[in-house]
């Protein structure tokens, strides 16, 4: 599928669920075996056209997540292109043993879209939130994760994951108007992260929304005299270790970002493949901590977990010198 400028401004501000649909839309019409399936949530995951489309391609099984992983194995078995669609935390952690025995153990291969993770939906509480659902996917064998940078990159995402050869699951952060990282097309492979911008002394590895945040925070980071390279690490499942490797060896200090828990996530993964080199430089985690706030608007749960761009350069820079001295 090419993209146009245009294309990626669009999307861009009708936001990364709508995006899907558009994603929908597009394999619909060039995928013969394709099924979707939803959880009541058509309208939420952008499927609305989609289903009018292409009503054979399309099933709503209800407000029956568990089972929909079920229907959605069983179709994966008999060689259908399967898709399902609800929201981050009820196609997770609500159907976490569906996923691990019939997508992990059985490998029948499912793309999982898990709508609205992180905290966009924090005015409906923790039940809505989902800030633990890659530590929980991540931890299952022959599945994928993939945290989109933008909504450009959803639909990337979404038409790579038919595809590639194991199941993957899809993680949608943000609102609509969601900022765009990328304004022309590029190539995009799951487990290819993407450097975004160069530098010597920081390099920022970050995924989803916090990509965005990322790169703005290194511009002001730059006005104090750091050189930042920000990583795009779009998917964290199998997680892209050149990249890393690169960063241990040009930089002093590397920095996780992400609008999930500290444990589990990106920064767990990065810490992980770490531990195995000699030398590698020291690590800030940048994340939610292990604790459930109060419900609150997005905007303001940013705030409360130090995840704007202004915030966060103001937490690198306190901790850069001390951190790299220490490593010293």
């Amino acid at each position: 599928m090419e993209i146009s400028d245009k294309e990626f401004k669009q999307w861009s501000r009708i936001g990364s669920r709508a995006a899907f649909g558009i994603a929908a839309l597009e394999l619909g019409a060039t995928v013969d075996d394709l099924i979707i399936l939803s959880g009541d949530t058509s309208t939420s995951a952008g499927l609305e056209r989609f289903k009018k489309t292409y009503p054979e391609k399309f099933q709503d099984v209800g407000i029956a997540e568990q089972n929909m992983m079920g229907i959605a194995a069983g179709l994966a078995s008999e060689g259908e292109t399967v898709y399902t669609a609800t929201f981050a935390p009820f196609q997770t952690m609500r159907c976490c043993e569906q996923i691990k025995v019939n997508l992990g153990y059985m490998k029948h291969k499912v793309c999982f879209v898990g709508l609205a993770s992180g905290l966009v939906l924090g005015n409906l509480g923790y039940t809505h939130c989902s800030i633990e659902d890659l530590a929980v996917i991540r931890s299952i064998p022959n599945i994928s994760v993939v945290s989109p940078a933008d909504c450009g990159e959803t639909v990337k995402a979404a038409l790579a994951a038919a595809e590639y050869e194991s199941s993957v699951y899809i993680r949608l952060t943000g609102e609509a108007r969601n900022p765009a990282v990328y304004k022309t097309d590029y190539d995009f492979k799951i487990g290819k992260a993407i450097t975004l911008r160069e530098g010597k002394d920081i390099t920022i590895i970050a995924g989803g929304t916090m990509v965005y945040q990322s790169l703005q925070a290194a511009e002001m980071l730059s006005k104090s005299g750091l050189s930042v390279a920000v990583v795009n690490m779009h998917t964290i499942k199998p997680i892209d270790i050149t990249v890393i490797d690169r960063a241990c060896e040009t930089t002093k200090l590397l920095v996780t970002i992400e609008e999930h828990s500290v444990i589990g996530g990106l920064g767990s993964a990065v810490a992980e493949y770490k531990s195995t080199l000699v030398n590698a430089p020291p690590q800030l985690t940048i994340g939610i901590p292990d604790t459930y706030s109060k419900a609150g608007e997005y905007a303001d749960l940013l705030q409360t977990y130090g995840l704007t761009s202004e915030q966060i350069a103001e937490n690198i820079a306190s901790q850069y010198e001390n951190l790299v001295s220490e490593a010293i």
